[in-house]
């Protein structure tokens, strides 16, 4: 065996577990992928190992190429660590103001880091990643544009869920939408298994405002950024515009319950994210709406709590 395939293990992860949660008497049981337990730690893995994967087989990526993307956290450390594994170089474009510990994830896997301006929020973060590629000659996987992103959930974690799920029976999915790729492949996936479930969108508000981005606390040009649900990003996903998503559902959940939320399943031994709580509750809202008591309502849990203890979740 070659020292290179000695360390490759990203082909050979398990499932992540699909299991009944409820946080309160009452309330409908809501079906959570865990996808906190992939290896760097987010539902992000999947997109980083499809889309690289796929360049590197196509000859595109090459060991010592270097990989740019932008992306407030997550996608990444997702990427940092695909790229550690395919010995590829990685740049990733943020925005100023993310959470050090992601920085510091980023940089043990040998990944580097470029800030854009915090004002400019991930718009600015999509043209300085252009730019830093052009630059190294990289490859760029674009998450928000790259259709590969939701193939990702729709040919693996969609056939996971129908293989996992107890009686087969689904009836709506709910996300809620960075780059689109989760919401759109999961119910592609899923339609396509024979569940034509209703998408539900889980958009995080701060009182009657939406907000756009999760990194900045800039406001201007008419939309409120947000730091408090990280990788919640509204009108900024091309995959997500672009798809035909019959019967959507729009759930606005306050950023309040939000937090409060992911604070009750870190306390029932959940270790996830802001983003997590997101997901759930609207999941739960979701329910009524649905107008069916046996509604079987499906959710992910996106990410770890560990890149947020310096964030407002931890204080």
């Amino acid at each position: 065996m070659s020292f290179a395939d000695a360390n490759q293990y990203l082909a050979a992860i398990a499932p992540t577990p699909l299991i009944p949660v409820q946080l309160r008497a009452g309330e409908p049981v809501i079906w959570c992928k865990l996808e906190f337990l992939n290896p760097s730690g987010s539902t992000k893995d999947r997109i980083a190992r499809y889309i690289l994967g796929k360049a590197w087989r196509e000859k595109i990526l090459k060991p010592g190429r270097w990989v740019v993307e932008a992306s407030s956290g997550s996608t990444s450390i997702a990427m940092a660590l695909a790229c550690a594994q395919l010995g590829a170089k990685f740049l990733a474009v943020m925005p100023q103001g993310v959470s050090n510990e992601r920085v510091l994830i980023i940089r043990a896997y040998g990944g580097e880091i470029r800030f854009s301006p915090r004002e400019a929020g991930m718009r600015g973060a999509i043209a300085e990643s252009e730019r830093a590629a052009a630059e190294l000659d990289a490859f760029l996987p674009r998450q928000f544009e790259n259709e590969e992103n939701a193939d990702a959930h729709r040919l693996q974690t969609a056939a996971e869920i129908i293989a996992q799920m107890p009686g087969g029976k689904i009836d709506a999915v709910v996300s809620g939408v960075g780059t689109g790729g989760t919401l759109v492949g999961l119910y592609q996936g899923l339609a396509a298994g024979g569940h034509p479930v209703r998408p539900v969108l889980a958009r995080p508000i701060e009182g009657e405002m939406v907000h756009d981005v999760e990194c900045c606390s800039y406001a201007g040009g008419g939309a409120e950024f947000s730091c408090r649900i990280p990788g919640v990003i509204d009108c900024i996903s091309g995959i997500f515009k672009r798809a035909n998503l019959p019967g959507l559902i729009e759930v606005n959940v306050s950023d309040d319950d939000a937090i409060d939320t992911t604070r009750a399943l870190i306390r029932l031994g959940f270790p996830v994210g802001p983003s997590s709580g997101l997901n759930y509750r609207a999941a739960v809202m979701s329910h009524a709406q649905l107008k069916n008591a046996e509604a079987r309502i499906l959710t992910v849990f996106p990410d770890r709590m560990e890149r947020y203890f310096s964030t407002e979740l931890f204080r």
